[in-house]
């Protein structure tokens, strides 16, 4: 069996080295250091399928020989100690980087902020030194007060009793929901902008590693917004709203999810992108709605916005669908075998160019119902002028 390389990312701290080898469910790791080159072998599942995975690199500088690492079900972690304290401008003795690897996003930080970490490291220790110190002299000070606090059950209850009727529990509901899902978005295209801004275009294509655990949960989340249309929580329509979600999450689950050749594409980053700065104004309008308050401001970027996001967060996801067909085609994957007479198999790949064309036909439906949406909106705004 012929070696690979995998994917590697890398990243550094005063003290140590972590690397970070993208191969899922590895057997038979070998990772030692010999005259300060580390050598790594494993049998996994990688870039390229199930195979044997293998790659050298000669350090900067000097390096403990001694090899820490953890294989689990996605990725094998390695820790590398440095023989002195201090930071390393670059990985490897040889200037170029080799092409198999790539900055930790996750586990990045400057020399500045690793200091920082080491200092508040340090600082919450003390506090919890100091803290579990002071517990010890209150312990006796606290029974005591709660033997002579009076304390009436009847006023908790009523209390009780004032706020859940003073909350409508509908309001309380979609608020929450929409409050999560804006979090969640927000942390998706700040994180993504930060990541762009400080290490450029090697971000672009890391974007499925760093940001997709909490895509996943947001459009997995979103399937509520199907529920709340259907049963009368929200007015508005339940085609639109299930055409959405469903379009996402198939894109999301099937094109990027099952497939790890598409997961380093740059289309990724688009496509997060996107649909993240369509979604950080839209849930905050939302929240506003539940208590029937609005801001003139959001309002307009609401029912705005998605006119040139939302034909470019489309093309986006038909730039995945037609790049991943070839691959589907090679794979095999999701295909369904025919009789023997036939000669043949229903492949995956057909299935992607139709779906190509019922995604533009539900692209005019979702466009027709925000179009009819805005101009209801601001018509109805002027006719109250």
């Amino acid at each position: 069996m012929m070696a690979l390389t995998p994917l590697v990312y890398w990243a550094q701290r005063h003290e140590e080295i972590y690397l970070r080898v993208e191969l899922t469910d590895a057997q038979n790791i070998d990772a030692h250091v010999h005259e300060n080159i580390l050598h790594f072998q494993a049998l996994g599942h990688g870039a390229r399928g199930q195979n044997l995975y293998e790659f050298s690199m000669e350090f900067l500088l000097p390096v403990e020989s001694q090899v820490a690492f953890k294989s689990t079900q996605r990725q094998v972690n390695i820790t590398v100690m440095k023989k002195q304290r201090g930071w390393w401008e670059r990985l490897t003795k040889q200037e170029r980087k080799p092409l198999f690897l790539a900055p930790d996003f996750d586990r990045w930080l400057d020399e500045s902020d690793a200091e920082m970490e080491i200092r508040e490291k340090e600082e919450r220790r003390n506090k919890w030194k100091a803290s579990r110190h002071n517990e010890k002299g209150k312990c006796g000070e606290k029974f005591l007060h709660l033997l002579v606090a009076e304390v009436s059950p009847l006023r908790i209850v009523s209390a009780a009793v004032c706020v859940s009727g003073f909350i409508n529990l509908t309001t309380g509901f979609l608020f929450t929901y929409n409050l999560v899902q804006f979090l969640g978005f927000s942390w998706i295209f700040v994180n993504m902008t930060i990541r762009l801004l400080k290490f450029g275009e090697d971000s672009v294509y890391d974007t499925f590693h760093t940001i997709s655990g909490v895509m996943f949960f947001c459009q997995i989340l979103a399937a509520v917004e199907v529920l709340n249309a259907a049963f009368g929580l929200v007015r508005t329509g339940v085609i639109p709203t299930l055409i959405q979600v469903l379009g996402r999450n198939f894109v999301l689950f099937i094109i990027f999810g099952c497939l790890e050749e598409m997961q380093n594409k740059p289309v990724v980053f688009f496509v997060f992108y996107l649909w993240s700065a369509i979604e950080i104004f839209r849930y905050p309008f939302y929240m506003l709605g539940c208590f029937n308050t609005e801001w003139k401001i959001l309002t307009w970027l609401r029912y705005s916005l998605w006119m040139p996001l939302y034909p470019l967060g489309a093309l986006a996801e038909a730039v995945a669908i037609v790049q991943s067909v070839p691959i589907f085609d090679k794979s095999s994957l999701f295909s369904i075998p025919l009789p023997k007479a036939i000669g043949t198999s229903l492949r995956f790949a057909y299935f992607l160019r139709a779906y190509l064309v019922l995604m533009f036909l539900g692209l005019f439906v979702n466009f027709r119902h925000l179009y009819k949406q805005r101009q209801k909106r601001f018509r109805t705004k002027k006719k109250a002028h």
